[in-house]
C-alpha cells in the first residue's frame, strides 16, 4: 500500500505473536474501510487466523466495505460453516450480490447450511433478474401503517432503527398494504406526536418497479437527489428499497462495464486474471476487428489501378484513417456519455448531431487547409495537397457524424450504447475514409498523373 494504515505495526506484531486480544483491540478501532484494507494487503495464511479472531458478524461488515468482485475469493476460502454464518450477518442485498458471483452449486451448499430464515430473505431477492431494481434493493427498511400516531411510530422506530438499513424515510402503507405515502425522519420529529402519519405524510411517493434497470435507478436517485427509493410490485405493495450506496456501487459497476466496453473487451480484466482468461475476453472483439481490417485490406486492393498509377497516394491513408479514427472516437465518447447520463432527450439528440456536423466542418476545414499548405511546401504538389485537404474535410464531417449517430441508434434499438466501442467505431471509420479518400482520388486521376 501506499500508506500504512493507523496501528499496522501493532497488528503485524498481533499476528505474528499470536495474540488475538492486542490484535482485536487495535482491528476494530479501525473504521471497516481501512480493516478490509488491512485484511487484502494479508497473506493466506494470515488471513485464515484473521477469521479465527473474528466474528461472523465482524467480517460481515469488513467484507461489506470492499468492492464486490474483491469479495469473492475471501468468501471462497473460508470455512463453509462460517461462511455461511458470515452472509446471515450480511445485509440482505450485499449477501445476494455476492451469491449472484458464485457458482449454483456454492449458492446452494451456503443456503443449506445457513439458517431458515437468512435463507429465505436471501432466496427471495436471488430470483430477480440481475441487474434489476428487485436484484440490488434491501428488505430492512421501516414501515408503518398511515393511521397510526407519531408518538406510536417513535417509540416503534426506536426499537427497529438497529435492524433498518436507513430511517432517513419511513414507508407507509394502507391496509392493503400498499405503498401511500413516505415520512422523512425531519418531519417525524418536528411533528405533534398526537397526530396520525397521514395527516403528515408525503402522498407523492416516487416509487420503482421490482424489474427497472439498475442504471436507470441510478439515474432517478441522482436526479431527485434521493438517499433512498422504495422498490415496488405492480399493485404497488412495497418490496423493498434501494439506498444510495447501493446506487453507488451501481454506478461504478456500470461505469467499469462502459469502460470495457468502450475498449472491445467483453469484461474489465482483473489483477488476479490469467493470460488465459485475459485473452479470452479480448479475442472476441478482436476477431471481430480482424475480420473488419481484412474487409479495409481488400478494399485497397479494389483500388490497386489508382495507386500503381499514383503511388504517392498510399503515403496518406495512416493519416487519413487515423484521422478518422481519432475524431470518431472523440465524438463517440462524448455521445455515449450523454446518453449514459441522460443529457439528451429526443430534442437533445438532435442538437447533438447538428452541433457534432458543425464541429466536423470547422476541425475538416481547419485540418485540411493545413494539409493543403504542408503538402505544397513539402512534396510541391498543390494538386495533391487539395485532393487530401478535401479527403480530410468530408472524412472528418463523416467520421464525427457516425460517432455520434451510431451509439443513438443503438439506444433506440435498446442496446447498450457503449457496445458502440472505440476499435470498432475507428476501423468503421478507416473503411469510410478508405472509400472517401481513393473514391475522390480515382475521380481526379487525371489531375494526378
Amino acid at each position: 500500500m501506499a500508506e500504512e494504515l493507523e496501528y499496522w505495526d501493532e497488528l503485524i506484531d498481533a499476528l505474528t505473536n499470536n495474540d488475538i486480544d492486542i490484535f482485536r483491540t487495535y482491528f476494530l478501532l479501525l473504521h471497516p474501510y481501512d480493516e478490509a484494507q488491512f485484511f487484502i494487503e494479508q497473506s493466506a495464511e494470515w488471513r485464515h487466523k484473521i477469521y479465527t479472531y473474528l466474528s461472523p458478524e465482524e467480517v460481515a461488515v469488513m467484507l461489506e466495505h470492499m468492492d464486490s468482485d474483491e469479495r469473492v475469493p475471501y468468501i471462497v476460502e473460508m470455512d463453509p460453516r462460517f461462511a455461511s454464518t458470515v452472509f446471515e450477518q450480511m445485509a440482505v442485498d450485499d449477501a445476494v450480490d455476492l451469491l449472484n458471483m458464485l457458482n449454483t452449486d456454492q449458492v446452494a451448499s451456503y443456503l443449506t447450511i445457513m439458517n431458515e430464515e437468512a435463507a429465505n430473505r436471501i432466496k427471495h431477492l436471488l430470483h430477480y433478474e440481475e441487474k434489476t431494481a428487485g436484484s440490488i434493493m434491501t428488505t430492512s427498511f421501516v414501515a408503518f401503517y398511515k393511521n397510526e400516531t407519531l408518538k406510536k411510530v417513535m417509540d416503534v422506530l426506536k426499537q427497529e432503527a438497529p435492524a433498518a438499513e436507513t430511517i432517513y424515510y419511513l414507508y407507509i402503507l394502507d391496509d392493503d398494504k400498499t405503498l401511500v405515502g413516505v415520512l422523512s425522519l425531519r418531519d417525524l420529529i418536528i411533528a405533534d406526536e398526537n397526530m396520525r402519519i397521514e395527516e403528515v405524510m408525503n402522498k407523492n411517493v416516487v416509487s420503482v418497479s421490482a424489474g427497472k434497470n439498475q442504471e436507470e435507478v441510478a439515474q432517478m436517485m441522482r436526479d431527485y437527489n434521493f438517499l433512498a427509493v422504495p422498490v415496488v410490485d405492480f399493485q404497488d405493495h412495497l418490496l423493498g428499497i434501494i439506498t444510495v450506496d447501493d446506487i453507488m456501487d451501481v454506478m461504478d459497476e456500470e461505469a467499469s462495464d462502459d469502460y470495457s466496453k468502450f475498449a472491445a473487451v467483453s469484461d474489465v480484466d482483473r489483477p488476479d486474471d490469467g493470460a488465459f482468461a485475459s485473452a479470452k475476453k479480448r479475442l472476441p472483439w478482436l476477431i471481430i476487428l480482424l475480420f473488419l481490417g481484412m474487409f479495409t485490406a481488400s478494399l485497397i486492393g479494389r483500388f490497386e489501378a489508382t495507386l500503381d498509377q499514383v503511388a504517392i497516394l498510399a503515403i496518406f491513408i495512416p493519416l487519413i484513417a487515423g484521422m478518422a479514427g481519432n475524431t470518431g472516437t472523440q465524438s463517440l465518447a462524448v455521445a455515449v456519455r450523454g446518453i449514459a447520463t441522460g443529457d439528451y432527450g429526443k430534442q437533445g439528440k438532435m442538437r447533438l448531431l447538428l452541433r457534432e456536423a458543425t464541429t466536423g466542418l470547422i476541425t475538416g476545414s481547419v485540418c485540411g487547409a493545413l494539409l493543403v499548405i504542408v503538402i505544397y511546401l513539402w512534396k510541391g504538389e498543390l494538386f495533391l495537397g487539395i485532393l487530401v485537404g478535401i479527403s480530410i474535410l468530408i472524412t472528418l464531417i463523416v467520421a464525427t457524424l457516425s460517432g455520434s449517430i451510431i451509439p443513438i441508434f443503438m439506444d433506440k434499438m435498446k442496446v447498450d450504447p457503449a457496445v458502440a466501442s472505440g476499435p470498432f467505431i475507428t476501423t468503421i471509420n478507416d473503411i469510410i475514409s478508405i472509400l472517401i479518400y481513393f473514391g475522390i482520388a480515382t475521380s481526379f486521376m487525371r489531375f494526378l498523373i
